[in-house]
């Protein structure tokens, strides 16, 4: 059984490593934003609280954020363990969860914190481009359409998302570091933390962590 939680800031890679994590030790990976979409669906008590906050444009507070990954992770398909992807985001939800696992016996394995050089990711991110038809992925100096614009298989446009301009991925490196770097001072001082090397290959990486979890 294996508890695991993944850090990273944006474009680290956590996605990729998250599903094959997940494959190998038979466990779930769990999203902040699919529990967040699945309570709301569904329409229970938490997703009808969670709702009037997304409504308006408002953050989800933390208690409720932790109530929803509470509620996730106490479900039966969790019994062989999971990987939050997503969660904790702040020193309040982790201490939160950690008091949540205390009181249900549990306890976290460890906290997988996939470092990554802002100047490796800029380009890694800006340089993302989708096809706008059907959805393909492309990068501009790694894996680019044959024409520039137009998609190998539907012949849509490709093009740049607001997520990956340079302004917004800026932006979104400085909102993680201002919120993971007290997280990750806290996983260190209850020795939780294992720092992993993302700018290596993604097999490498995953070697790396298959490593540091064992069998």
């Amino acid at each position: 059984m294996k508890r695991v939680v993944l850090l990273g800031p944006p474009g680290a890679g956590k996605g990729t490593q998250a599903t094959r994590i997940a494959e190998k030790y038979n466990i779930l990976h769990i999203s902040t934003g699919d529990i967040f979409r699945a309570n709301v669906k569904e329409g229970t008590p938490l997703g009808k609280k969670a709702k009037e906050y997304m409504d308006q444009g408002l953050l989800v507070p933390d208690e409720l954020v932790c109530d929803l990954v509470e509620d996730r992770v106490s479900k039966e398909d969790c019994a062989n363990g999971y990987l939050l992807d997503g969660f904790p985001r702040t020193v309040f939800q982790a201490e939160h969860f950690d008091a949540f696992l205390e009181r249900t016996g549990a306890q976290l394995d460890k906290t997988v914190d996939i470092e990554v050089a802002e100047d490796i990711l800029l380009p890694r991110m800006i340089g993302r481009r989708v096809c706008r038809q059907c959805g393909r992925p492309y990068h501009v100096l790694t894996m680019p359409p044959k024409v520039e614009g137009v998609c190998d298989v539907c012949g849509g446009e490709v093009y740049q998302r607001a997520d990956d301009r340079e302004e917004t991925v800026l932006n979104r490196f400085r909102v993680y570091q201002e919120q993971t770097s007290p997280l990750i001072e806290y996983y260190q001082k209850s020795g939780r933390l294992a720092v992993i090397d993302g700018s290596k290959t993604p097999g490498e990486v995953f070697d790396d962590i298959c490593a540091l979890l064992g069998e």
